[in-house]
């Protein structure tokens, strides 16, 4: 009997351990979502100097763009580590998180290659 009690603090213990925390999911996200972001618009910025673009302007768009996705990261992080305890591991937030964490992915993500393909269409037309 002793034994079964044991076993039970211990997985309540671990269920405690591993707990929702949206506050901490979402600093990861964008932890990650900003090296996705960077390695990205580095590969882009590579590919178009290769391909002929010998200026210093692929380098400084890249600082610029770099610098300016930090702001909206931290805007998406500000909205979930200002909740409370309680608020940071209620399952009802669910659907918010996701939403945010979407978001977050495709401007990461989709930021990157709509800025490449409209400077290279600026580019072809000059």
């Amino acid at each position: 009997m002793n034994e079964l009690s044991h076993e039970r603090k211990s997985a309540e213990a671990l269920s405690t351990e591993h707990s929702l925390d949206w506050r901490k999911s979402m600093s990861a996200h964008v932890a990650y979502a900003l090296l996705v972001y960077t390695g990205l618009q580095i590969f882009a910025t590579v590919k178009a100097l290769a391909q002929g673009s010998s200026s210093i302007l692929p380098y400084a768009a890249l600082v610029i763009l770099v610098a300016a996705i930090i702001p909206a990261c931290r805007w998406f992080e500000r909205r979930w580590t200002v909740l409370s305890d309680e608020e940071a591991s209620d399952p009802a937030l669910r659907g918010n998180f996701r939403r945010d964490a979407v978001l977050l992915w495709l401007l990461a993500i989709g930021l990157p290659l709509v800025l490449t393909g409209l400077v290279k269409g600026i580019f072809s037309l000059l």
